[in-house]
């Protein structure tokens, strides 16, 4: 391999990597004493020129092997995860990064699955975000109201919590599978309290104090909720517990929806009542003054 290792070519501009390479069997049989004896011919000279006259010749300790990527040499420390989770592993890596004192000209850079899993994370957090934003928009324009959406969207960060709880307990780590858990998750959290919500406000169209409404629409509304949220559960069941050969890699996905749904239950049905009864109670009070006025 020459210095530099490619050549440009005067005529069209083109690059071209430069390589001199002997056969295994040449290699075998040369010594260090034919290796200094190498033919060297210029177009002007018909004599050949010795290597050992243009060039000191010496055995050194070299790397076996030389990398490049874009044209930079480069030197790969390859870690290969047993049993640790990756997550983890980056950032003990990162940290021992951040504390080597690089000499100059020297510079480190990490690729492989981490970059990805970063990218993938990253996508489903913007992911996420633009889904409830989106959420939003269409019940503000169903419920034609700007508080109402908002009391539907304080499920989400309950069922959030269930998820990492739930994937404490289990020790399942957080990955793209968990993420996908999360907005499946999502939808069906909000689904229960559109329940919620709408119900308590066809009662109060009805005349029904406000109290009454939210208490009436949560006993009316419970059953349901059990009903599809304990199915969607005992349908993740076996999925969560992976007991077939593969079925490993779809877990954490059934793990997150269920610990989701399984705070989410049991806070929507007090969260989003209360939050409702706290907005709106005044608003009961605003027709009586007006009459009293």
């Amino acid at each position: 391999m020459i210095a530099p290792s490619y050549w440009v070519d005067p005529h069209n501009g083109n690059n071209y990597f430069l390589t001199v390479q002997y056969t295994n069997k040449q290699i075998a049989s040369m010594t260090m004493e034919d290796f200094k004896q190498i033919p060297l011919h210029a177009p002007d000279n018909d004599n050949p020129t010795m290597l050992e006259n243009v060039a000191d010749i010496k055995t050194i300790n070299t790397p076996t092997e030389v990398d490049h990527y874009q044209l930079f040499r480069v030197i790969d420390v390859y870690v290969s995860p047993k049993r640790e989770d990756l997550g983890a592993l980056s950032k003990e890596v990162g940290q021992l990064i951040k504390h080597t004192k690089l000499p100059p000209n020297i510079r480190i850079d990490l690729r492989g699955s981490v970059v990805s899993m970063r990218e993938s994370f990253m996508s489903f957090g913007v992911g996420l975000l633009l889904a409830i934003v989106l959420v939003y928009l269409v019940l503000m324009a169903q419920f034609a109201s700007f508080v109402d959406p908002f009391i539907i969207l304080l499920a989400i960060p309950s069922g959030i919590t269930g998820v990492i709880l739930f994937l404490l307990i289990t020790r399942t780590t957080l990955n793209v599978m968990s993420l996908m858990g999360v907005l499946m998750m999502t939808g069906i959290v909000v689904s229960n309290s559109i329940l919620i919500v709408d119900v308590t406000r066809t009662y109060r169209k009805g005349g029904m104090p406000i109290r009454d409404a939210v208490a009436l629409a949560c006993r009316v509304r419970l059953r349901p909720i059990l009903m599809t949220s304990l199915a969607t559960l005992l349908g993740l069941v076996p999925m969560a517990l992976a007991l077939e050969a593969g079925s490993e890699q779809y877990a954490p996905l059934a793990r997150s929806i269920i610990g989701g749904l399984l705070v989410s239950v049991v806070l929507t049905v007090f969260i989003v009542p209360a939050a409702y009864l706290i907005i709106h109670r005044r608003e009961e009070n605003q027709p009586s003054q007006e009459v009293q006025a």
